[in-house]
């Protein structure tokens, strides 16, 4: 049931999203900007440190811990910018705390991108050499369907801070969230592109990947408002007609406490 169609309505939420996060991104940079420092420094245990070591399994298994100890790294983000995203704030003892909540979502984020990794590496190209038309379809076949659970993968670490717990559920709901908002979340994916050719310039430290963790977690919360409606007003027995999300009435709470900011105040908010 989702309601890209109604393009005015969707496209003021999509408007209202980007401001809220531009606004919570810049209230709290110090924060984010921290965040991402320890993203850096954590990559350095699988990119840096393997080098050092002679022994070749010994540089594969830093290698390997480091990567999940990374994964878990975001999780315990995901669930700390959660609270930005509700209008708080997060200190120290909150994202020690988040790090053990979220280990698990982290480690199974790292074994998702390892199975994204064989796929894209080996069984793609393993049909692809087939050189027959069998071949050709099952490797097309695979490939639009990674590209698809890359597209519902982006919101796992979201819904984990926000939805679900249990690993399976989570999963389960990242491709609901997709099939029922195929144009948010394409939206999203272009928005963590940018986001991360941004990030690239600056060197990951802004708004680096706290940012775009924020950006999907404040996409996903103004989503669930829609369910939230859509529970309290069901469809008519038997009807099929899609229902109009009046985003505009959805919002009023939310515009209220976010407010408005000219260009001045936005820059220079202690001249208020």
């Amino acid at each position: 049931m989702d309601d890209t169609p109604q393009f005015p309505y969707y496209r003021r939420m999509i408007g209202f999203l980007i401001r809220k996060t531009l606004y919570d991104l810049w209230d709290n940079m110090f924060r984010i900007v921290l965040l991402n420092l320890g993203f850096i420094a954590s990559l350095t245990i699988p990119i840096i440190l393997p080098g050092y070591i002679p022994i070749v399994a010994l540089s594969i298994a830093v290698a390997v811990i480091g990567v999940i100890w990374c994964c878990v790294y975001l999780a315990a983000i995901a669930l700390s910018v959660k609270a930005v995203s509700d209008y708080g704030i997060f200190g120290f003892a909150d994202f020690r705390a988040n790090l053990k909540a979220g280990w698990k979502a982290g480690v199974v984020l790292a074994l998702t991108g390892f199975a994204f990794f064989l796929v894209i590496r080996i069984i793609i190209p393993f049909y692809m050499d087939m050189n027959s038309i069998i071949g050709l379809i099952f490797g097309a076949l695979i490939f639009w369907t990674l590209i698809l659970a890359l597209i519902s993968f982006q919101f796992f670490l979201a819904i984990r801070a926000r939805l679900a717990t249990k690993p399976l559920k989570i999963i389960k709901k990242c491709f609901i969230i997709f099939f029922d908002n195929p144009g948010f979340s394409i939206f999203s994916l272009l928005y963590t592109l940018v986001t991360l050719a941004i990030s690239a310039i600056f060197v990951l430290i802004f708004p680096g990947p706290a940012g775009l963790l924020l950006f999907l977690d404040e996409g996903l919360r103004l989503r669930l408002l829609k369910y939230d409606w859509l529970e309290q007003n069901p469809p008519p027995a038997g009807s099929n007609k899609r229902q109009r999300i009046p985003w505009d009435a959805l919002l009023i709470e939310e515009r209220e406490k976010t407010g408005t900011r000219s260009f001045r105040n936005f820059i220079f908010p202690w001249k208020d």
